[in-house]
């Protein structure tokens, strides 16, 4: 199984530009004293993707320049102010012919979902038709992998801030579900009062 994890990247979407935070980009909210995308990045790799893209796009320039993402295939979604659907069509894209079967995707806001959890979801993947996603209390969240069969569907379908949820919501027979309630907190950092939970 160890061998497979290889096959899987990590995908991060951090494009957003916080619009109720006041325009603040989300990548860049300090937690823990340095930008957010670094510590979204670093759960990733210690739930095991060992290469991890990372979609920008609102302040981009001062993204690349404030973080430390040497490690990471950036990738600049110039439409990123469409919602979520374009970034995820632009991560999918950028692992197409890199050789990766799989796609972890996690969300830059999330910072409550940690290391655990990604290797929770990251254990269930098999091959090429895997669908699997966290879930909390048995609702589904993040993060989600998505094998390379199901690249092109989900990106016909993922559109403003929808993402993939038209797709999975076609294909939720299909989906494994990995209850990660016990040792991950789902919540996202979108509103000034979400700033509590940044260190």
């Amino acid at each position: 199984m160890t061998e497979n994890k290889g096959q899987v990247a990590g995908l991060l979407l951090a494009a957003g530009g916080g619009r109720r935070l006041g325009g603040r980009p989300k990548a860049l909210l300090p937690h823990r004293g340095r930008p957010l995308v670094e510590h979204a990045v670093a759960v990733l790799r210690a739930g095991g993707c060992s290469r991890v893209h990372v979609v920008l796009g609102a302040q981009a320039a001062a993204v690349r320049e404030r973080a430390r993402l040497d490690d990471c295939v950036l990738v600049e979604n110039p439409d990123w102010a469409d919602g979520m659907g374009s970034s995820l069509r632009a991560g999918l894209d950028s692992l197409t012919g890199t050789g990766a079967r799989a796609a972890l995707v996690s969300l830059v806001d999330q910072p409550g979902i940690g290391p655990e959890a990604v290797a929770r979801v990251l254990g269930a993947y098999e091959d090429t038709e895997s669908l699997v996603s966290a879930a909390y209390d048995g609702v589904r969240g993040h993060p989600v992998l998505f094998g390379g069969a199901h690249w092109a569907g989900i990106a016909a379908t993922a559109t403003g801030d929808q993402g993939a949820r038209t797709y999975l919501k076609e294909h939720k027979e299909a989906i494994t579900l990995v209850e990660c309630g016990d040792v991950a907190q789902p919540y996202d950092i979108d509103t000034a009062e979400d700033l509590v939970h940044l260190e």
